[in-house]
């Protein structure tokens, strides 16, 4: 299994990114995929997860109203669309997923697989 993100850069304060993760070797819809973030000096927390169909999505309260997860599963891709970035956004971003019936979509160490994370920088 592979989950490759992209889209990471550098924006100022009140811009938007558009996280992408393409994954490979797993039926992509039997997973919830999840979007999770580490900090410099921080653990890693969760930002974002959507069901296997895309009819549910959950938001960490620091992200909702401003972040937007979305997939495609003719494509096995799930993106993060973020807007109204702020300085205290930035961090490594990275993709996970994880099998149906186990384990909560908000713990990291209940996801089975993940990607190598891309850098996200916001600044003032």
């Amino acid at each position: 299994v592979q989950l490759q993100a992209s889209g990471g850069g550098l924006v100022q304060a009140g811009g938007s990114l558009r996280l992408s993760c393409a994954a490979s070797g797993l039926t992509f819809s039997n997973y919830y995929m999840g979007w999770f973030r580490r900090a410099p000096g921080k653990e890693r927390e969760f930002v974002a997860a959507i069901t296997g169909g895309g009819g549910s999505t959950y938001y960490a309260d620091s992200v909702r109203g401003r972040f937007t997860i979305s997939r495609d599963n003719a494509k096995n891709t799930v993106s993060l669309q973020m807007n109204s970035l702020k300085p205290e956004d930035t961090a490594v971003y990275y993709c996970a997923a994880k099998r149906y019936g186990r384990g909560s979509i908000y713990r990291p160490d209940d996801y089975d697989y993940w990607g190598q994370g891309t850098q996200v920088t916001v600044s003032s």
